[in-house]
């Protein structure tokens, strides 16, 4: 699959307040082929074409991002794309281990690290004039999902005991750590001639994805380390450690429709 980058300092124009946008006068992103927004968040077009399953990557280092065309021509399951970005998941903590010599106890699994929160969906504002769907366009904000916490680290075994002193205690596990938190969804903002009446293409025509991102699961606890075994008496068993909270879902982003 190829990339196009929007970096090139021909098509990137800057406004007297400082503003860098890109101007063409035509962009056509073929069949399966991934564009890319970078270095600013507004894109001022004549004619967007996106052929069947091409893919318009919005700026997600931008909050806010404009697209002005005067016209676009979508094909099947093509989609402009301000999806956030997957939380990264939690590292397992470091496991416990048994200490030299007979009859000691293994040391406590240490904690997981929390899982990434996901990155918020983008904002998009269109703005276009004439709107072609020869199959169907797909506009995807939603907030990306949070990162599951990591486990936590095992305990320690106990070590042999002997004749003068008991087996040594399993360490306790480690306890998992938090999920991240789902991203929130971008808002869309249609603005065009045809106003409110978009309204009926929505879930066909065009589909709309926002939704807030998933929460990230709670790492398990470590499990604890085993007993020592002695002549005369045994160790105790490592406790599992206690399971990370689950993050919160992200919210939802909204659709709305003005008329030119």
């Amino acid at each position: 699959m190829r990339r196009h980058w929007v970096t090139a300092i021909l098509f990137l124009f800057v406004l007297p307040q400082g503003i860098a946008q890109i101007r063409l006068p035509l962009l056509t992103v073929k069949h399966k082929e991934v564009y890319e927004i970078r270095g600013t968040d507004i894109l001022v077009v004549d004619t967007l074409i996106l052929r069947d399953s091409a893919r318009l990557v919005l700026n997600p280092l931008k909050k806010d991002n404009f697209i002005h065309a005067k016209k676009i021509i979508a094909g099947k399951g093509s989609v402009i794309d301000g999806k956030g970005r997957t939380g990264l998941r939690g590292k397992v903590g470091i496991h416990g281990f048994s200490s030299g010599g007979p009859c000691r106890d293994g040391t406590d699994g240490q904690p997981g690290s929390p899982g990434d929160n996901g990155r918020d969906g983008v904002n998009l504002l269109l703005y276009v004039d004439e709107l072609i769907i020869e199959g169907s366009l797909i506009i995807d904000l939603a907030g990306g999902d949070g990162g599951d916490g990591g486990k936590g680290g095992a305990g320690g075994d106990g070590n042999r005991g002997t004749k003068l002193c008991a087996g040594g205690n399993g360490g306790a596990g480690g306890p998992g750590a938090a999920g991240g938190n789902g991203g929130r969804a971008g808002n869309l903002t249609f603005t065009s001639k045809y106003g409110t009446d978009l309204r009926s293409w929505m879930g066909q025509r065009i589909i709309v994805r926002s939704y807030g991102g998933f929460a990230g699961q709670g790492g398990d606890g470590g499990l604890g380390g085993q007993r020592g075994l002695g002549p005369n008496k045994e160790g105790d068993q490592g406790k599992k450690g206690l399971p990370g909270t689950e993050g919160t879902l992200g919210k939802p982003g909204g659709v709305f429709f003005e008329r030119k």
